[in-house]
Parts: structure tokens; sequence; C-alpha cells
């Protein structure tokens, strides 16, 4: 193919057109490892609440991969030299910054590769396409772990106002409707400098990043951690665990070949063989869907019921707290529903359970937000800010949840 077929262009509906630079990242895109953030969904199972929520990984790593050429763009309009080297980096960097993700995400590092989460295994990959791309992604590697003397760069890909959550928070608030999740992703990448090889914000973008920061807040409570989004992540969690308990049991579980072979073996990052890695790329949504479709047959109560609330949208019923809930709550519902269905009350844990969610905007133990004022001193933006809010937004807020099915409502 020649080289000129390569520069494509996708069509973005946020940003309109997409340019693929150059025939290392088109090949990278067309990759069988990429291809697969087709069948990924980028919000898990959000779509149960906001039904437009369908869109994929592979979209939102083409938009922060949009997002760094702006980026570099700006930068090298401020005289900040990026070699055509490091641009490569950066792009490949946050193009396969999510290549490891599983199928919905959290629910499988939950469950099924229980000790290796997606950055380990992203990391596995890059290796892996390095190998077999004759070393071209060295740079994008040692960037993406912050090996690379250029401390701005891994910022870029990795920090709290990195490509990533700006692509994410657009896109995501785009695809299910949350309109609080907008953010004017223009305005803050033309406010970037780097001053010392470290980024900065210049101090006219502070509202911009007040607004971002409080976007990303109430993305957390209106979509990230939506309670029905998060009733529906933990059951799926807690019917993959079923599942994998009968299956260690000797009980014949039907599922996929890959699915039930990191459901038979417990892969740890030590252990994560080529044939692991071969294996985890043939995993996508389809592959829990279909499980779940079968399993809601299953002559297991357990494994049939969790199945049937997810593919139904049947789901059990969470309460939120600001306090924690007594204990002894979770023993009175968990005795009545294992008398009532015959089940142990150690099973009745697969349905009754209890947990806490955190959302914190902004982090102060984290890399900070650095504003460049107009002295040439440079400040936390949370000290920067006029707006006490921003102080308010670093701090954790930690909520309680309990779960229970609908039957037991009325205790």
């Amino acid at each position: 193919m020649s080289q000129t077929n390569k520069l494509k262009i996708f069509n973005d509906p946020i940003y309109g057109f997409i340019t693929i630079p150059n025939s290392l990242v088109y090949d990278l895109i067309q990759h069988p490892y990429f291809q697969r953030l087709r069948r990924i969904s980028q919000m898990g199972l959000s779509y149960l609440v906001y039904p437009g929520a369908h869109h994929t990984r592979f979209h939102h790593a083409l938009g922060a991969m949009h997002m760094m050429q702006q980026a570099v763009e700006v930068l090298r309009f401020k005289e900040v030299a990026i070699s055509k080297e490091e641009e490569n980096a950066l792009l490949i960097a946050i193009l396969l910054h999510d290549i490891g993700h599983g199928p919905f995400s959290h629910a499988m590092e939950h469950s099924i590769v229980e000790e290796v989460n997606h950055e380990a295994i992203s990391l596995l990959f890059m290796d892996k396409l390095n190998e077999e791309f004759g070393g071209q992604l060295s740079l994008a590697i040692q960037v993406f772990k912050g090996e690379y003397h250029r401390k701005f760069m891994l910022q870029l890909v990795s920090s709290q106002l990195d490509m990533d959550r700006m692509d994410y928070l657009k896109r995501d608030s785009f695809y299910s409707g949350v309109a609080e999740g907008n953010i004017n992703s223009d305005r803050l990448i033309q406010m970037m400098n780097v001053v010392d090889d470290v980024l900065v914000m210049e101090e006219k973008g502070i509202y911009s990043i007040e607004k971002f920061l409080m976007a990303r807040r109430l993305m957390y409570w209106q979509a990230y951690l939506h309670k029905t989004s998060l009733v529906a992540e933990l059951t799926l969690t807690k019917t993959l665990q079923r599942a994998k308990e009968l299956l260690h049991k000797g009980i014949e579980i039907e599922c996929s070949k890959p699915l039930k072979y990191f459901m038979e073996h417990k892969v740890t990052l030590d252990n994560f063989s080529t044939h692991d890695l071969d294996t985890f790329t043939q995993l996508d949504d389809f592959d829990i869907i279909s499980a779940l479709k079968v399993w809601q047959f299953n002559d297991d109560f357990i494994l049939s019921s969790l199945s049937k609330m997810i593919i139904n949208r049947d789901l059990s019923k969470i309460k939120l707290n600001s306090e924690k809930f007594p204990a002894e709550v979770l023993q009175e519902m968990s005795s009545q529903f294992a008398k009532e269905n015959n089940i142990t009350i150690q099973e009745a844990k697969y349905f009754i359970f209890k947990g806490k969610i955190k959302n914190q905007a902004y982090s102060k133990d984290a890399e900070p937000i650095r504003i460049l004022k107009k002295d040439r001193t440079i400040e936390d933006v949370v000290e920067a800010s006029d707006q006490l809010n921003l102080k308010a937004l670093s701090k954790p807020v930690t909520k309680y949840f309990i779960c229970f099915p609908k039957l037991l409502a009325e205790i």
C-alpha cells in the first residue's frame, strides 16, 4: 500500500475530522490489538442509565490523539521545542494508553484478571507492538512510563489535566447527554505552556480549569458513579465471580474459550505470558454479554439470577448514605433472603453487600495543575484561584452504599 493511502481521516461527531499523521500511527490503528477497542465500551454498563453511552474506547483513543496533536501545535507556536520523534512518541503514548482495558473494564479487574490492572496490560501490549514494529515505539514507552527526561510529556499523557481526561470528559458528556460534563478543551489547550520542562497553564485560563474540575466532579456523581451504573457493574463483578467459583468446583460453565481461560487460570503480572496476552486480545464485551445470555438459563440459582438482572436491566436496589450502614442491617437481610431462596448466608452475599465510593475532582497529593502567573511565578491552581470551591473540590467525598434485591426493599 502506498504511503499516501495511509494518511486517512476519521469523522468524529465532536471534533469534526481527525487526521492520521503518518503511516506508523496508521499501522498501529489498523493492528488487531487496537481494533479490539471497537468492541470495548468506554463507559462500561452506563448505557443502562444513559442509552446513548454506547461509544467505545476506540473512539476515545482517537479523540485523545487528536487533542495531543492540537497540544503539540500550540506548544510549538509558543516556541517549545518538540522534535518529530518526540511528537510521534506523544501521539503513540496517548493512542495506546488504554489498549490494555478488558471488557467492561473495571468489572474484569475485580473478578477475573484480578491481580493485573489495565495500565500494566497496556504496557505489555506496547512492548509486544514495539517488537513487531522494530523498536519504533521505544520513545513512546519511555514517555508512558515517565522515564523520559522531559517531564511535561508525561503530564500531557497522564496527569490531572491530561489529554486522556480532556477527551473522555467531553466525549462521555456528549454521548451520555450529561451536559454538566462538557468542557472547553480548545481553550484549555490554548492556555498550555512549558516552563523548565514542566507543563503550566497560563493564568488567564484559570476559569476554564475551574470549569474542567467542576465538570469532572459532576461527571463522577452523575455518570461514572451513578448509583444504577454502580449496581450494574457490581452485579457483573459478582456474576463473573460466581461463574469462576462454579468452574473451580468442577461444574461445567458455558462461555467463550478466552473467557473460560481467564476464569480457570490465575494470572498475575509475574506469570503473564505471551500466550496469556494473545488470549486476552480475544476478549471483549461480546464474550461477556454472550456468556450472560447463556447463564440466564443455568441451573445455578445465583448465576442465573445475577445474569438476568443485567440482561433484563432488572437490577438490585442501592441506597447511598454519608454514614456507614450498620452490619446488623446486612445480616438481617442476608438471613431473610437466604431462607426465602434456600441458599446459604454466604451465598446471599452475592445479592446483598455494601461498600463505599469516593469522588475527588482534584488531588493535592498528585502532580499539581500549575498556573503561570503574569509575573512569571508558578502557583498551584488551588492557591491561584479566587474561588473557594476549588479548595472544596480537592477534598475527597466518600459515600457508603448498600445493595439488596428489590424484594427486600420493605425492610
